[in-house]
């Protein structure tokens, strides 16, 4: 089934300038970037209906639009992936240009311009959008289209007859009465909320009185997200691991997949809870960096990341495998002695249907989306690759480590992998092997009792 998702909001062109800092001005203590290369592509509004845009999935994008250059690169980027409405006016493109270096943001340039409040709205248009959608995405960028009594008197009389998840921006418009989940962050929270209140649950049963809404979603980055919902106090839902590059754009992919499983009939909790797996998926892929969908795809993403970072300071990349079923003693001490050999382990993991044919029927106790999750939150661990095949050959040819780790129940003959690792001067090296200990056993001994 495919969820029908109109996006509504204030569009933004955002452009990345990459370089390199080498050295420092010579007249003040600022960096010099060296650029390397200059990328466009859509903002606000824009950029939660490009998340938006995935399997199962349709999406059709409300805004409002200029009259200029900036607009026409804008709209090409946008009409690329999605439907565009301009049912407003505005008389410039609002642009932000960030200067990033090594992940990381340096600076940014932002050019402003807001929609009219007494300008024409394109009612008919806005109006024949809801008929046909699911649900109904409020991506609120402070740009004016959420300020238009029109667009306002909209939204109210349609906010109990579709799902409406509501964005805000502290220089935006409060949403309007009835919505049924509205997303603040912690710190637009604190800033809609009352003096003093700090705690991102308080603030969530506070705001969801204060709007009139049926939840209010406060998002607290990785701290996880406090939903209160009802008459009922706040439910924590945590995140599944703590991110540390840039989350630019993870508001508007928690918000656009809570709207899209609102609009194919989850309840609030259900929409919550799926898209903080989203969200942690879609950024351990790279976030508004990266093009792939699948969280297999996002893993393999991550651990060439990791392999990239290593390389770059002259480190060394260490990768082991297996199916870690039911994670014991003996997996721990091999992954602990693999990440010593070198900076960074990552760990290639059978999926389940390779861990079925391995070991037959009943096996993986583990789904593969768990096994994920109980090594990622390992110290010792700094990627995790699923590969489908009987063995890791294809996943190892990808990422190229500079040593293979396999336990010592093994011998460099035993392993097909060998030849491939050596062809590009990898080394593989046997870890001492933990008597005693296996998934097989645990199982056994299981039955037994």
């Amino acid at each position: 089934m495919t969820a029908r998702v109109v996006v509504l909001g204030d569009v933004l062109l955002d452009r990345d300038i990459e370089g390199e800092v080498r050295r420092i001005m010579p007249d003040a203590p600022a960096p010099v970037v060296e650029i390397g290369s200059e990328r466009d592509r859509a903002g606000g509004a824009g950029l939660a209906a490009v998340l938006l845009d995935r399997p199962g999935i349709s999406v059709h994008l409300l805004t409002a639009l200029a009259d200029d250059e900036p607009a026409k690169r804008l709209l090409n980027l946008l009409t690329q992936r999605i439907p565009v409405t301009s049912v407003l006016t505005s008389p410039g493109t609002r642009c932000k240009t960030r200067i990033r270096s090594g992940g990381q943001s340096l600076l940014r340039m932002d050019v402003e311009a807001s929609a009219s409040s007494d300008g024409s709205c394109d009612i008919a248009a806005l109006e024949a959008a809801l008929d046909e959608a699911d649900a109904l995405l409020v991506s609120d960028y402070g740009g004016g289209v959420l300020n238009h009594p029109e667009v306002r008197r909209v939204l109210l009389d349609w906010a109990g007859r579709r799902p409406m998840v509501w964005d805000p921006h502290p220089r935006g418009a409060e949403p309007v009465a009835g919505a049924t989940v509205v997303t603040p962050n912690k710190a637009e929270a604190v800033r809609f909320g009352s003096a003093g209140v700090e705690h991102p649950d308080r603030l969530a049963v506070e705001l969801r009185e204060r709007w009139q809404a049926w939840s209010v979603a406060v998002t607290d980055g990785g701290n996880g997200v406090f939903t209160a919902s009802g008459g009922a106090q706040a439910q924590f839902t945590p995140v599944p691991f703590r991110y540390r590059g840039d989350s630019c754009g993870a508001g508007d992919r928690f918000a656009g997949t809570v709207a899209a499983r609102l609009g194919a009939g989850a309840t609030t909790s259900e929409a919550v809870e799926a898209a903080v797996q989203d969200t942690a998926d879609w950024l351990a892929a790279g976030g508004v960096q990266a093009t792939a969908e699948t969280v297999s795809v996002a893993q393999s993403l991550d651990a060439e990341a990791v392999v990239r970072r290593v390389r770059a300071a002259g480190g060394t990349v260490v990768a082991t495998g297996g199916c870690f079923d039911i994670l014991h003693a003996g997996h721990i001490a091999s992954l602990e002695a693999a990440r010593s050999l070198g900076d960074a382990l990552v760990v290639l993991l059978n999926s389940d249907d390779s861990v079925r044919r391995l070991k037959g029927d009943g096996r993986p106790v583990n789904s593969t989306e768990d096994r994920c999750r109980v090594l990622t939150s390992l110290r010792c661990v700094d990627a995790v690759v699923v590969f489908d095949d009987d063995d890791p050959r294809a996943a190892l040819q990808r990422l190229r480590p500079d040593i293979w780790a396999k336990g010592g129940d093994y011998t460099a003959e035993m392993l097909p992998e060998n030849p491939l690792v050596t062809s590009w001067g990898g080394r593989v090296v046997l870890m001492p092997y933990l008597p005693g200990r296996s998934t097989t056993a645990i199982l056994e001994k299981g039955t037994t009792r």
